[in-house]
């Protein structure tokens, strides 16, 4: 018994001393044994020869030399004068002679938590969370990969999949998110049909939404969500294609619930958007202090004008139409609520546009369409010029995410969020719709996160 014991006290059972333990750990970086996954330090990357497309000024700012660092733009030069490279290894010097440098773009309408593996909407009712947890990495990498930098997600995404992003366990846009929409009984986020018996508990979660009925519940959820690390509200204002048992013409929410809900926002220094296609939900939304409007495909001017003269912005997503359409998507019942605002939305997009609203760019693609993301750009260029689709997807949706001194253009101070191009967008805003031919770089934060061109390297 005695030589057992000497055995598990000198094999198996050694505890090592304090001295021993340190010498184990006294060349780590501790933090990176708390995680792993922590991203290494941005380099120091120095762009010479660069044309640099302001979508602010809708201008190309040309020979510019740009300095990033830490992942902020910390110098432009454009008067000629050189900028020291000799401190800088030859592969964080990059010439882009010929090439266009232009800001990371931003989806201000997606929903990463409806993810691919599924053929149509109807499949996604029984769709656990943690199987679309599993396979948000893969959305949110292909986004990334498309130039999207940002994204604001307006129902569905959790606080965990924007944290697994900002530490780096997986790659993605940054996230701003709604948490769950929130949605009456029988509104746009109510998943039951009208054969379904069952009653929603306060609260319910819907898919991406979640049921509250009359201001105490408005009051109490919308605190929730902010409490879970919601962004911002995002409230189901009017009737929907997607949802059974509502029309489009349906105004949803009374006043009291929806003044509730934007009390709660302003009150934690955020906003409230509203899922909202009819100018009558439109107007009552907005009179009651909600700050966007996500689709709108049915404003009139009348509407339009009230939105400009507010300051309200609008956030049209024609792809997700167009590829419902084309990939069958939804039920007989959605597919025909669908051709109504399909046909609608770009003659309103573009009365928004002409009477001064904020216009940004969103796609609202669920399931098996996410693909098809870059492809709102070709579908607005049917009615909108290059230099207005690019500043719905910069410098405009920077604003709408209360980021419009970090985010969306490439300044001193700034964030650096950068697309290396082919061609110029601004000649032909289409080309951000081929990623893989025209976007030759993405850059996030600083560092390279997707490259197509020999010359810049991938940080890992």
């Amino acid at each position: 018994m005695r030589d057992m014991v000497a055995y598990l006290n000198r094999d198996c059972l050694y505890m090592p001393s304090k001295q021993s333990s340190e010498k184990y750990t006294a060349n780590m970086d501790i933090s990176r044994v708390i995680k792993p996954w922590k991203l290494n330090p941005q380099r120091h990357l120095v762009f010479v020869n660069a044309t640099i497309v302001d979508p602010a000024e809708g201008k190309l700012i040309l020979n510019a030399t740009l300095r990033i660092s830490e992942g902020k733009i910390i110098q432009i030069v454009t008067d000629g004068s050189s900028t020291a490279t000799d401190d800088l290894p030859g592969e964080n010097v990059i010439d882009l002679s010929g090439k266009y440098l232009c800001p990371g773009l931003i989806d201000c309408h997606v929903h990463v938590a409806v993810v691919p593996g599924e053929a149509d909407l109807r499949a996604y009712k029984d769709m656990s969370e943690s199987v679309s947890l599993l396979r948000q990495p893969y959305v949110l990498k292909s986004m990334l990969d498309r130039g999207f930098t940002s994204i604001r997600d307006c129902g569905g995404a959790s606080l965990a999949i924007k944290e697994a992003v900002e530490d780096g366990v997986t790659p993605g846009p940054r996230l701003f998110i709604a948490g769950h929409a929130l949605s009456q009984t029988g509104g746009h986020g109510d998943l039951r049909g009208p054969h379904d018996t069952q009653l929603c508990c306060v609260g319910s979660i819907s898919g991406i939404s979640r049921i509250v009925d009359g201001p105490a519940e408005c009051y109490r959820y919308a605190r929730e969500e902010l409490r879970r690390g919601a962004d911002f509200i995002k409230i189901m204002g009017g009737g929907g294609v997607a949802s059974p048992t509502d029309r489009i013409e349906h105004v949803q929410f009374s006043d009291e619930e929806i003044r509730a809900i934007v009390t709660v926002a302003r009150n934690a220094g955020t906003y409230v958007t509203s899922h909202s296609y009819t100018p009558l939900a439109i107007q009552q939304a907005i009179k009651l202090g909600v700050r966007g409007i996500e689709h709108g495909n049915l404003i009139d001017l009348e509407t339009a004008n009230m939105m400009a003269e507010m300051d309200v912005f609008l956030t049209p997503t024609l792809i997700t139409h167009v590829m419902s359409k084309e990939m069958n998507f939804l039920p007989a019942d959605g597919a025909a609520k669908n051709e109504e605002v399909l046909e609608k939305g770009l003659g309103a997009m573009k009365m928004a546009v002409d009477a001064g609203v904020t216009v940004c760019f969103g796609t609202d693609l669920l399931g098996p369409m996410h693909f098809a993301q870059s492809k709102e750009f070709s579908v607005r260029s049917s009615v909108l010029n290059p230099l207005q689709i690019l500043r719905s997807a910069t410098v405009n949706a920077a604003r709408l995410l209360m980021q419009e001194h970090r985010l969306g253009q490439i300044h001193e101070g700034f964030v650096a969020d950068l697309l290396i191009l082919k061609e110029n967008p601004l000649e032909d805003i289409t080309i951000l719709d081929r990623a893989d031919e025209h976007i030759l770089a993405v850059i996030k934060d600083g560092r390279v996160a997707t490259s197509r061109w020999d010359k810049v390297k991938v940080d890992v």
